[in-house]
């Protein structure tokens, strides 16, 4: 009995062992991924998304603490911005997605994502209450919300239809 005892015990401190070094890796690896997620190139084109703080959000987006009655853009091409965090299932699903379309689309839109988790205020100030929330900010128009995870032709017909306003 005492035997067992000992073996059920070194099973439970091996378990946790793991389970802590793992949680230590995919840490590391994720702080490798955000700084990854926020390159850009040296001459201002889009190469990856952009990842916003509130203040960059007021500067880059709009101002509605300045104007918070009316929906004023400022950027200079129409974006995308990605409500997620990083513990999210579904936004790990989406963030390759939008990789791939800020590739894609390089110097077409912009491709912002704001973390929930660190931007509480900025999500809070948009009501974001399910992620991923997917916003589609046009230039001179009024955004649109979409919730969930969309698959990439979602994304595209969006882009095409709404943003740059082909079709």
């Amino acid at each position: 009995m005492k035997r067992a005892t000992i073996l059920m015990a070194a099973a439970l401190i091996f378990t946790l062992a793991s389970c802590s070094n793992s949680n230590q890796k995919s840490a590391s690896e994720s702080a490798e991924s955000k700084q990854e997620t926020n390159t850009i190139n040296t001459d201002n084109n889009m190469t990856k998304t952009i990842k916003l703080t509130r203040a960059d959000f007021l500067a880059k987006v709009a101002n509605y603490e300045t104007s918070p009655e009316k929906w004023e853009y400022l950027g200079d091409k129409p974006c995308i911005i990605d409500f997620y965090a990083d513990w999210c299932g579904p936004c790990k699903m989406v963030a390759p997605i939008l990789e791939e379309l800020a590739a894609e689309y390089e110097g077409e839109i912009y491709i912002y994502k704001v973390d929930t988790e660190a931007e509480q205020q900025l999500a809070a100030d948009f009501g974001i209450r399910s992620i991923p929330s997917i916003l589609f900010c046009p230039v001179g128009e009024a955004p649109q919300m979409a919730q969930g995870a969309l698959p990439k032709d979602a994304f595209k017909q969006a882009i095409e239809e709404v943003l740059l306003k082909k079709s």
